[in-house]
């Protein structure tokens, strides 16, 4: 008489101890692991017969990588087989200190060189925002990154946007440029009608104030715009 057929897998303990996270972590660095095993380790443990790593490449899948976790609500973490509040608390926390790190990075005063420099400050954090927002970059003479302040939240509507305030920490820090960054939460960064036209009108103040503006950079997810480069809201 024919059985239930049930799927085993393997413990993280029954693996071999080369082919643990932990392991090897340990051995080679974090480094040189996949997001599946660094999510592993951050979880520690299945549930329900699933080992941790089936667990973390499941959920990678699902959620569309990092990036989708961290998109995630809490309570949709929850409800998650193989997660519960414990882990949804710990893979949160995890993601919460990644996004702080990275938050953090102007404070070591890095130096913008190019679009791409500009971006990668940026693109992480502001890749996952639900709303608009209207960050700059404030530059001093040698293009290193002296704070990277948050000036607006909302529909970025070109008339909206107050120019002064635009420029107002950049006058308190005595900034030598500014790089003008904001989000498409659609995941699309084509700019729009309402950007280059702001684009131009803060390129047109910064001139009067003595502050170049470098560039504005549109960020879609993990992709980004420079209109400096298209040649949009720049003579």
């Amino acid at each position: 008489m024919g059985g239930i057929e049930v799927e085993y897998h393997p413990t993280i303990k029954e693996l071999p101890v080369g082919e643990r996270p932990r392991e090897r972590l340990a051995r080679y660095g974090a480094g040189s692991l996949s997001n599946a095993e660094l999510l592993a380790i951050v979880l520690r443990t299945g549930v329900g017969g699933e080992n941790v790593l089936n667990l973390a490449s499941r959920l990678l899948a699902k959620f569309g990588g990092l990036l989708g976790l961290a998109k995630a609500s809490f309570g949709e973490l929850c409800a998650e087989k193989g997660l519960g509040l414990a882990k949804a608390a710990q893979l949160k926390a995890a993601l919460e200190l990644g996004r702080r790190l990275l938050i953090s990075f102007p404070e070591e005063r890095p130096q913008v060189k190019s679009p791409k420099d500009a971006a990668n400050l940026l693109m992480l954090e502001m890749g996952i925002l639900e709303k608009e927002h209207l960050k700059i970059i404030l530059l001093d003479t040698k293009n290193h990154v002296l704070a990277t302040p948050t000036i607006y939240v909302g529909s970025l509507n070109a008339s909206l946007v107050r120019v002064g305030e635009v420029f107002r920490e950049a006058i308190k820090l005595n900034s030598a440029a500014i790089i003008l960054v904001h989000n498409h939460p659609s995941g699309d960064p084509t700019p729009s009608h309402e950007d280059v036209m702001m684009t131009r009108r803060i390129v047109e103040a910064g001139r009067l104030l003595s502050i170049e503006v470098l560039d504005h950079l549109v960020i879609g997810g993990q992709r980004y715009v420079s209109l400096k480069e298209r040649g949009l809201g720049f003579d």
